[in-house]
């Protein structure tokens, strides 16, 4: 479906036929959910609560994450012995093999990893210490790397599982500030692209690498900035966000029909997406433009340059687009362009 404006009554009428119910495909199954503290992987916790599944939630903050099984207890469809709260470092690699077996001896199986890991950064390459680049790649990458080596193996036997990486369009557009988020990112696509390549005997297995732009949650804030002991002083706007229920109840989609590749940003930023995966050389030319300007704008606290482009030239409803490639009966074809659905 193509379209820029449609009734949500109308979408949600059409939509069925041709994507799964979240609810008929993720009930009853094991959901490991890591950075479940805060951000997309807390409102994952509290939309799959409301699923029927066995959740499990991982992040370094235990309190965080009691507070976030409460909250699932008091809002969603599971009771106490549901949730399983497992402490995890992922930059602390060997801790991975027997954080799989805690999940696997409490719940007997793990039928969906969803990777939701890791940190930002908001600095300029040349004052970034190359700790930081260390830590983006050890926490982003190597750490999501392991533990899916970890958790590989049990789905292999059964034959059956869902991989799910929560990237950015940052591994796909490289944007200014962000080096060495951007590399963790493009790194992370790489690395699972390959893997499904390598999985094809196990179609039971998928791969689920999904993109979202720019999403209202504490990443920023959170963000590593020119030291590893330094997180950014301001996040400046963060009202152009797309919300985070928004973005999660998207996913939960693409999780449910085995999507193997997931845009999903509001406009414009789906747009430099697509310039960048079909007119790179514009692409290019436009980031290099307006790199500088975006540089300032943070420093300064401002909207970023290219929003306030896109904001003049939006409609008052704006719409949320989400961006599916090789669906479950997909048959990739490069002389495509990828499917997009928008839900309203």
């Amino acid at each position: 479906y193509r379209g820029e404006k449609c009734d949500l009554s109308l979408i949600h009428s059409f939509l069925p036929l041709f994507l799964s119910s979240i609810e008929w495909e993720l009930t009853d199954m094991v959901v490991w959910v890591t950075g479940a503290s805060s951000g997309i992987g807390e409102e994952l916790a509290y939309q799959l609560s409301k699923l029927g599944v066995s959740l499990v939630l991982s992040a370094r903050r235990v309190h965080e994450l009691e507070r976030v099984k409460r909250k699932c207890l008091e809002n969603g469809n599971l009771k106490g012995k549901d949730i399983l709260i497992l402490p995890l470092d992922l930059t602390d690699r060997s801790s991975h093999e027997g954080a799989t077996k805690a999940v696997l001896q409490e719940f007997g199986k793990i039928d969906i990893l969803v990777n939701n890991g890791g940190r930002s950064q908001r600095s300029l390459i040349m004052d970034t210490n190359f700790d930081v680049f260390k830590e983006l790649i050890e926490l982003n990458y190597l750490g999501t790397v392991s533990l899916t080596k970890c958790v590989l193996p049990h789905m292999i036997e059964r034959k059956q599982g869902k991989i799910v990486i929560v990237n950015s369009l940052a591994g796909i557009v490289s944007v200014p500030l962000s080096g060495g988020y951007c590399a963790s990112k493009h790194a992370l696509r790489g690395f699972f692209n390959c893997l499904r390549s390598e999985l094809t005997k196990y179609p039971g297995i998928s791969i689920s690498n999904i993109y979202p732009g720019p999403v209202y949650s504490n990443i920023v804030k959170n963000a590593l900035a020119e030291e590893v002991t330094k997180t950014v002083v301001h996040a400046g706007d963060q009202s152009y966000k797309m919300a985070t229920s928004r973005c999660v109840r998207l996913m939960l989609i693409a999780m449910a029909n085995d999507l193997k590749e997931v845009w999903i940003a509001e406009h414009p930023f789906l747009l430099v997406a697509y310039l960048w995966q079909y007119m790179p050389t514009l692409a290019i030319w436009m980031t290099n433009k307006l790199g500088k300007k975006r540089i300032n704008n943070f420093q300064s606290g401002k909207i970023p340059l290219i929003l306030k482009f896109g904001r003049q030239n939006m409609s008052e409803r704006s719409t949320c687009n989400f961006l599916a490639i090789e669906g479950r009966s997909g048959k990739h074809n490069s002389n495509l362009m990828p499917r997009r659905i928008t839900e309203g």
